[in-house]
């Protein structure tokens, strides 16, 4: 047989059996067949809410000074695409705090079990509060309340106090400086202590700079939470669009070797 007949054989064959395997999806998707079908969602979520704020170079900052720098290094006119190079400071934005960030040797965000990443929500709500003192924390009333109401913490939970304070982001107020000191909302050490005790919690959050309020001088959250192995997420978005109990905290942490955190980006499954 001559090499064109061959080739034209072979071609007829591929076209046919290219067709029969289009005719035989198409048939399966006419039947309304379902055994192949993967959901787009888990079952028993119907929506979902972004829980990050976009980074930019003026995003507020704990220490007042600039934290995220970019360079466009290449630009569709000139090049057919576009690049950027950015520099960030790894506690920028919506990001996480891992254990190292507050202890000697402790896990590494990239070192963060990747189970702890997707966790029950439990919104603790003290804006009414904090509304009237900026210097308002999360105590163990507020957590006694939430359990009576909702029942007990779930195991591996991000606890999120919700102070309202997403909705200052774009101002001065987010920051809140008076010269001396910064004053928003945290965790207190009682609430941070029965958490640890009491809990299984694998995660606190708040929609703040930090999670201990604005005018502490120790840390003590900080020191008694991630040294334990537990981490935390600051400046999270959205906690007034979630309910306090049901959500799934989907928390995508970055995973840069050694870090003691970094941007993450936050999606709550409702």
């Amino acid at each position: 047989m001559c090499d064109i007949c061959v080739m034209n054989s072979v071609k007829k064959r591929m076209l046919s059996r290219r067709g029969f395997i289009k005719g035989a999806a198409a048939a399966a998707v006419t039947a309304g067949s379902t055994a192949l079908a993967t959901p787009a969602m888990a079952a028993g979520h119907g929506s979902v809410e972004d829980m990050t704020h976009t980074l930019h170079e003026d995003f507020p900052t704990y220490f007042g000074e600039q934290q995220f720098f970019r360079e466009q290094k290449f630009n569709y006119a000139e090049h057919s695409f576009n690049l950027f190079e950015y520099r960030v400071n790894e506690h920028t934005g919506t990001h996480i705090d891992a254990p190292l960030h507050f202890s000697a040797d402790g896990t590494s965000v990239d070192e963060i079990p990747v189970s702890s990443l997707i966790a029950p929500l439990c919104v603790i709500d003290i804006a009414a509060r904090a509304a009237q003192d900026a210097d308002a924390q999360v105590t163990p009333d507020d957590l006694k309340a939430w359990i009576n109401q909702h029942g007990a913490i779930p195991d591996n939970a991000c606890v999120a106090m919700h102070s309202g304070w997403g909705a200052k982001v774009g101002g001065d107020g987010f920051r809140n400086f008076d010269g001396k000191a910064q004053h928003f909302p945290g965790f207190h050490i009682e609430a941070t202590t029965m958490l640890l005790e009491e809990t299984g919690a694998a995660s606190i959050a708040v929609d703040t700079l930090s999670l201990d309020h604005g005018i502490s001088a120790d840390f003590a959250t900080h020191y008694a939470w991630l040294p334990t192995g537990r981490f935390g997420i600051e400046c999270v978005a959205n906690l007034d669009k979630v309910p306090a109990s049901g959500a799934t905290l989907v928390i995508g942490a970055p995973k840069h070797k050694g870090g003691t955190g970094g941007p993450a980006r936050l999606f709550a499954m409702v």
